[in-house]
């Protein structure tokens, strides 16, 4: 059943820093051994992302066989420094899941954490990390296991252009009671006007549990700027944290957006950094955004914290503030809930699949 919960708890990237949503939609799960049920599901899902935290949250209620329903959960942070060196910052997440059955059929659950090292190319977005911790897993009535997870990843995009696939390689080696295994997974997630695709592939290598592979492809289709049909489908691997079984699934569903998608650029421009004008002792940026109600800039200058922008009339807004000489790094908050790059400005990775603008006082 986790299966089909994770697939139409699914939200595709975008350029808001906040996003709500939730799902209705139906699914068929099946088992090894050929059991198969179909189930209906209700989920919503948070994410919040910042250049340096991200936070993400989902939840499920489905239907299972017999008036039982399943209540899942999920919830991870995700937070790193600064550059402390070039290219170079500490990070560390924690994620939690858990799953309650009905009629004291009983729960479980897991909890990970990982502290890393990240180093990532400015400018050509892409990077690594390489990082460990514990991790532990509980079942209704069962002593609880520990387990080291230790992990490499690697991501980035080929080629410059931006609509390019964004791309992510996992390889993590487990210490568990009974022995070690090595999941690895490739994901990719491409991006279109109104359209976002996820492909997903997953190894298992293990002497102790069995070598095992899966995979899933999921499509999301916006009919409207906060609504989105989803349809997924494919495999994954079994959980043994919660003793869960590797399971097939199918999907179908509708998801409510709390904020407009933006839809991605599809061009191949080659731009340069946003060159500051300069007042006396302040710096002067301008921006044109059609239809905006209001704008702020934030940057790496002040720990990415909004300065309002003031409206100068024809869709044209400035803002002035005093700023050293040297590289900077920003992006725009539209109406209060959009985090955009203006359009014509060089961008680098932020380190967390979204872009940042480049600006240069002189």
């Amino acid at each position: 059943m986790t299966l089909l919960v994770a697939a139409s708890i699914r939200v595709g990237p975008a350029v808001a820093q906040t996003d709500a949503s939730v799902s209705g939609g139906v699914g068929t799960v099946r088992y090894p051994g050929g059991t198969t049920f179909g189930s209906a599901i209700l989920s919503p899902a948070f994410r919040y992302s910042a250049p340096t935290v991200t936070i993400d949250g989902s939840g499920a209620l489905a239907s299972l066989p017999g008036s039982v329903l399943s209540s899942q959960g999920r919830a991870s942070v995700w937070a790193a420094t600064l550059p402390f060196a070039v290219n170079v910052r500490a990070g560390g997440d924690v994620t939690a899941a858990g799953t309650t059955l009905n009629r004291g059929l009983g729960s479980t659950a897991e909890l990970h954490g990982v502290a890393e090292l990240l180093w990532e190319e400015k400018g050509a977005g892409w990077g690594v990390g390489l990082g460990a911790g514990p991790s532990t897993g509980m079942i209704s009535g069962a002593s609880p296991v520990v387990a080291l997870h230790t992990r490499l990843r690697a991501w980035g995009r080929p080629g410059s252009a931006p609509d390019a696939p964004d791309m992510q390689f996992l390889v993590e080696p487990t210490r568990f009671p009974e022995g070690w295994f090595t999941d690895a997974s490739v994901a990719a997630t491409l991006e279109r006007a109104h359209t976002v695709v996820s492909f997903y592939v997953a190894g298992r290598i293990s002497s102790t549990y069995g070598s095992k592979g899966a995979g899933s492809m999921f499509v999301q289709w916006f009919v409207r700027p906060r609504v989105s049909v989803e349809v997924g489908g494919g495999s994954a691997l079994s959980d043994p944290y919660q003793a869960l079984p590797r399971t097939g699934f199918i999907t179908l569903g509708v998801r409510l957006h709390a904020s407009p998608r933006r839809a991605p650029e599809t061009a191949v421009p080659r731009w340069g950094p946003l060159i500051a004008e300069l007042r006396g002792d302040s710096v002067v940026v301008r921006f044109r955004l059609k239809a905006a109600r209001s704008v702020a800039i934030a940057g790496d200058w002040n720990v990415w914290k909004p300065l309002k922008l003031r409206a100068l009339g024809d869709d044209l807004w400035q803002g002035a503030f005093v700023l050293r000489r040297g590289l900077y790094h920003f992006n725009l908050l539209v109406d209060g809930s959009d985090w955009v790059v203006p359009n014509g400005v060089a961008t680098v990775s932020d380190g967390l699949g979204g872009m940042v603008a480049v600006l240069i006082v002189p």
